[in-house]
């Protein structure tokens, strides 16, 4: 089964469901821990049914489900129609989906050559992991921590290392851009939006601000 691309997905028409990283992820806001307790139930009975399994972070306040097929590593029909089956489990239950406020942070460290170093961060944070798609990430077997993945730099000092790269919603950027500007930080580039803009603190600091769109 072949993985989806963002575009394909955000033509599905999925309300309250963003494509952030490689998975379909909402957030479920909750009355209380009971009632997220109850909807971890039934999906999880749907998905042992399907022999499909979403990750799920239950909180006192909401369920946060993330969607993709590990043996693609991508999202894919099944997981399209999994999210439906949450999103009418969902409604039935008077609970509400949103993507506002998602996001994904990858971290990427800039370097001349990654695979001198890369081996080290696999050994510090993912031992015994295989390497990621084209070689060059690290990745948490488990999915607690970012993705490491290494961007081909020159060696001219000074020059910043590490930077963040945090995914949203296309609809998220706008605002996030106009909060970071209004906190003193400045927009160093947008040659490359909408696939991400390039933001900088008031020290100099880059942060990467990346969507789905125009990508492969």
């Amino acid at each position: 089964m072949g993985t989806l691309t963002g575009k394909q997905v955000a033509e599905a028409g999925l309300d309250g469901w963003t494509y952030l990283l490689g998975a379909l992820q909402t957030r479920i806001r909750t009355p209380d821990f009971a009632a997220g307790l109850a909807l971890v139930a039934a999906v999880g009975a749907e998905a042992e049914r399907v022999d499909h399994h979403p990750d799920l972070d239950l909180r006192y306040t909401h369920v946060d489900v993330r969607l993709w097929s590990h043996d693609v590593g991508g999202v894919t029909q099944r997981d399209l129609r999994l999210a439906r089956f949450v999103s009418g489990l969902a409604a039935d239950s008077g609970l509400t989906l949103s993507a506002a406020g998602l996001a994904r942070l990858e971290l990427a460290l800039d370097t001349p050559e990654h695979a001198a170093v890369l081996p080290f961060w696999r050994a510090v944070l993912a031992p015994g992991a295989p390497p990621g798609p084209g070689g060059d990430e690290v990745r948490d077997p488990d999915g607690v921590l970012p993705t490491v993945w290494f961007q081909r730099s020159g060696r001219d000092e000074p020059r910043q290392r590490w930077h963040p790269d945090v995914w949203v919603d296309p609809a998220e950027v706008d605002a996030r851009i106009a909060a970071a500007l209004a906190a003193g930080g400045t927009l160093v580039s947008d040659a490359e939006a909408p696939s991400f803009w390039v933001l900088a603190d008031p020290d100099g600091n880059r942060v990467c601000l990346c969507t789905w769109q125009q990508r492969a």
